[in-house]
C-alpha cells in the first residue's frame, strides 16, 4: 500500500498516540497539524517558509483546483507536487465540505451533487467516480474519499439519509481509485447521533481504507459535544490506522483531540486570522492591529523563534496591516504556522515522554479562549 501507519506509542495515562505515517513523499511525525493550501498554495507562503517553519505535509482542495486551473492543467504540469514545488507529502481533500458549504448554489441525490460555480455560475456535477479522477490526476498521496457533510442542526433522518450517501460514495471511490502512490481514506459521519456515528463508522472501516477522516464536526456544534462524539467514536476506530479530524486546528482544539486519540488535523484558521491582523499566542489570540500595540516593541510572542518573532515587533508589524502591507499578514502567518507545527512537535514529544498531561494542564493553565 502507499501509504501506511505506523503506531509508536500511546500515553497510558490518557490515550493520546504517536506515529509515523508514511507516504510516496516521505514520513510525517504524528500528531500533525496540517496547514492548508487551498489553491496550491498556503496564502502568503512559500513552500521553503513553509519547510523551515516545521510544515511537514500540506492539503489541498480538489472543488478548488477543479474549477482553476483544472486538474487536467495540474497532470500536464506533473501533477500537483511538481505545479506547486513542494516535495513532500499532499494530501487533498475530496471537495465535499466546499459542496456543503455552497447551501443553495448545490442540489444533492444519491448519485453525487450538482453544483454552480461560487466564480462564475457555471454548472458542474460532481460524482464519486469524478471526484476519483480529479485527485488521481492531482496525484496527491492521500486522497479522500467524496462525502455528504450534514450541517449542524440537522435532524435524524436528515443525518442517516446523508450517511447513506456517504457510505455508497466511499464504496463507489474505492472501486474507482486505482492510482498506485496514492492512498485513499474514508470520511465517518453521522452528524451529533452516537448511533449514526457508531453505524458510519461501521460502514467505512468495513470498507478496509488506511485512514479514516472524521468528518461533519467544527461545523457550529459546541466544542464540548465535538470531544463528546470524539471520545465515543475513536475507539471503535483500527487502532493502527491514521484517525484524520478534519477542519479543526486551533491550539484548544488540538490538544483535546490528540487527548482523544486523534492523529491529524488541518484547518483555515491560522492563516485565516493571521490575514485579519490575529496572531496565536500560548495565552489564547492577541489582536495585533489593536491600537495597543502601537508603541509596543516586544516581538509577537517573547519566547517564539520563528522569523516573524526573531526580527520584528509588535508595532512594526501593527504598522504594516494598518497600511495594508502584504509583508504584515506574511509575518502573522509565519508566526501562527510555526505555533501550531511547534505545539504539536511539543505535544508529540510529551507523548513519548509521558508527559502528555501534564503539558495539557500546563496549556489550560495559560490559555484564555
Amino acid at each position: 500500500m502507499p501509504v501506511t501507519f505506523e503506531l509508536q506509542h500511546i500515553d497510558e495515562a490518557s490515550g493520546a498516540r504517536a506515529g509515523l505515517l508514511h507516504t510516496p513523499h516521505g514520513d510525517v511525525k504524528t500528531p500533525v497539524f496540517m496547514p492548508v493550501g487551498t489553491c496550491a498554495t498556503v496564502k502568503t507562503m512559500t513552500v521553503e517558509e513553509l519547510r523551515a517553519l516545521g510544515a511537514q505535509i500540506i492539503l489541498s482542495n480538489t472543488y478548488h483546483l477543479y474549477l482553476r486551473p483544472g486538474h487536467d492543467l495540474i497532470k500536464e504540469a506533473g501533477g500537483l507536487h511538481a505545479f506547486m514545488h513542494w516535495d513532500g507529502p499532499i494530501l487533498t481533500d475530496s471537495g465535499g465540505f466546499q459542496i456543503f458549504s455552497l447551501a443553495e448554489l448545490r442540489k444533492l441525490s444519491a448519485d453525487g451533487a450538482e453544483f454552480a460555480s461560487h466564480i462564475d455560475g457555471s454548472r458542474h456535477h460532481f460524482t464519486p467516480e469524478k471526484v476519483m479522477e480529479i485527485e488521481m490526476a492531482l496525484s496527491s498521496d492521500i486522497a479522500m474519499c467524496f462525502d455528504e457533510c450534514s450541517p449542524y442542526p440537522a435532524d435524524f433522518e436528515r443525518v442517516r439519509q446523508a450517511d447513506k450517501h456517504t457510505f455508497s460514495w466511499a464504496q463507489r471511490c474505492k472501486a474507482a481509485h486505482q492510482h498506485p502512490r496514492q492512498g485513499l481514506f474514508g470520511i465517518i459521519q453521522g452528524g451529533t447521533y452516537p448511533e449514526l456515528r457508531a453505524q458510519s463508522a461501521r460502514d467505512i472501516i468495513s470498507l478496509d481504507f488506511p485512514g479514516y477522516g472524521i468528518g461533519g464536526l467544527s461545523v457550529g456544534e459546541p466544542k464540548p459535544l465535538m470531544y463528546e462524539i470524539l471520545e465515543q467514536l475513536t475507539p471503535l476506530m483500527p487502532q493502527h490506522k491514521p484517525r484524520y479530524l478534519m477542519g479543526v486546528g486551533s491550539p484548544d482544539c488540538l490538544f483535546e483531540g490528540v487527548a482523544r486519540g486523534v492523529d491529524m488535523f488541518d484547518c483555515v484558521l491560522p492563516t485565516r486570522i493571521a490575514r485579519n491582523g490575529t496572531v496565536m499566542v500560548p495565552e489564547g489570540k492577541l489582536v495585533i492591529r489593536n491600537a495597543e500595540y502601537a508603541r509596543d516593541f516586544r516581538p509577537i510572542q517573547e519566547d517564539c523563534d520563528c522569523y516573524a518573532c526573531r526580527n520584528y515587533s509588535r508595532a512594526y508589524i501593527r504598522h504594516l496591516i494598518k497600511c495594508d502591507e502584504i509583508l504584515g499578514i506574511r509575518l502573522t502567518t509565519i508566526h501562527n504556522l510555526h505555533y501550531l507545527c511547534h505545539l504539536m512537535q511539543d505535544i508529540r514529544q510529551s507523548i513519548f515522554d509521558g508527559g502528555f498531561n501534564a503539558l495539557r494542564q500546563e496549556f489550560w493553565a495559560r490559555y484564555q479562549q
